[in-house]
């Protein structure tokens, strides 16, 4: 694999409410999966990898990076705490209001929202773990309250042992955001996506934003590209 790295294509747009962001909330340094799987040593429940970084992993295609995002289980949240201890300071954040979630407020602002991660205040966030609400232990879309799941059927494992979202689920999160990043990924991993799992991104999008861009490139790709090539993890 080459090392280079294909650089982001962002907005001006996007490049301005970064820097907004920044000067407000502080810099990110995040992990890489390496880093992340040092982070979780030990956690004894399930974690797994999202966003872009789920993307290259299934793809091989690399480019930047501007976080990583961890997930788990609503319901492992206590235990994620307790396994990080005091070496990290964990925030709640949920539509940009942020509350410690330590000893004093045990519980997160929403089950649906996000924890950041960083050593402490003078330190840049490393981890972003956009949470994952579940049924009675089940994975449950954030985007479609309806696909309720066993965990082993919306991951991978890659050979290293690390488990990352399906890659047409992480698609049709993308698909919400459709920032050109997003773009990009779709037009990397459409193409390695076998016949059932393009039908699935088709249809859940179709239903989900009848508007968006996408059905119409997603339908106008029919199941050719799957015919080309079918690789799954």
């Amino acid at each position: 694999m080459d090392d280079a790295r294909e650089p982001l294509d962002r907005t001006p747009e996007e490049i301005t409410e970064d820097e907004e962001f920044f000067r407000w909330y502080g810099p990110w340094a995040p992990l890489d999966p390496d880093g992340l799987v040092e982070l979780m040593s030990g956690f004894a429940r399930p974690w797994w990898i999202v966003g872009g970084w789920s993307i290259e992993a299934f793809t091989g295609s690399r480019r930047e990076h501007e976080d990583i995002d961890l997930s788990i289980l609503a319901c492992d949240l206590a235990a994620f705490r307790e396994h990080v201890g005091d070496r990290w300071h964990l925030w709640s954040n949920h539509g940009g209001t942020l509350r410690p979630f330590n000893d004093r407020h045990r519980e997160v602002l929403d089950v649906s929202s996000q924890v950041w991660i960083r050593r402490s205040a003078t330190d840049p966030w490393v981890v972003d773990l956009p949470i994952t609400p579940d049924r009675d232990g089940l994975w449950t879309s954030k985007r479609d309250p309806g696909h309720v799941a066993p965990l082993e059927d919306v991951t991978w494992v890659d050979d290293g042992g690390v488990r990352y979202l399906r890659p047409e689920i992480t698609l049709l999160y993308k698909a919400a955001l459709h920032r050109p990043k997003d773009d990009r990924d779709l037009a990397v991993t459409w193409p390695l996506l076998g016949e059932a799992e393009q039908e699935w991104l088709r249809e859940a999008t179709g239903r989900l934003y009848p508007d968006h861009a996408w059905v119409q490139r997603l339908g106008s790709s029919g199941g050719r590209a799957g015919e080309e090539r079918t690789v799954a993890p």
